[in-house]
């Protein structure tokens, strides 16, 4: 992987986070009935800032969630061997929740299709909003985050690395050649 710039530093980072979570709070008068679901992997280390977050800011223990996407994949048959599956841990209930579905790049929308049809099968909820750390474009599917920490032009060719300290020992978004 050659990495052709930084867009976001552990600061820029933080900032996003800061700014996402009362955009949260703006948007549904609060958490009183919000619960937070993280993408494996590292839309799980996202949901756990932004619950950081929100908690800090609102005084109240936001309910997080985690979920494993493998199962609901549309190109599963084709991946065959290659799936890990790591399990979904939910100990809530969704329905009549807004469920906030966190990732970290949001770029075919295939995932989070997949994660949608995750949290239909748990329950009915009243809302699903979608928040993701960087958006690069080129949708497959035609999802949109309702919270997003930065756009990023990209062509095809180009990635979208987004490292934490806790799972990588830094923090900070990269742009680099595939």
């Amino acid at each position: 992987m050659k990495i052709k710039g930084k867009l976001m530093d552990a600061e820029g980072m933080q900032n996003t986070f800061r700014r996402l979570a009362h955009q949260i709070i703006e948007k549904n008068e609060g958490v009183e009935n919000l619960v937070l679901i993280g993408i494996r992997t590292r839309g799980v280390t996202v949901a756990e800032r932004i619950k950081a977050c929100l908690d800090s800011i609102e005084g109240e223990n936001v309910p997080l969630g985690v979920f494993d996407i493998a199962l609901y994949r549309d190109d599963l048959e084709d991946l065959g061997s290659e799936v890990e599956f790591f399990g979904s841990e939910i100990d809530f209930s969704v329905d009549g929740k807004t469920v906030l579905i966190c990732d970290d790049v949001l770029y075919t929308g295939r995932t989070v299709r997949a994660a949608i049809s995750e949290v239909m099968a748990l329950g009915r909820p009243a809302k699903i909003q979608l928040l993701t750390l960087v958006d690069r474009g080129h949708r497959e599917l035609p999802f949109k985050a309702d919270f997003t920490g930065k756009s990023v032009p990209s062509s095809a060719k180009e990635g979208v690395a987004v490292r934490f300290t806790e799972t990588d020992g830094e923090d900070g978004v990269f742009i680099y050649d595939k």
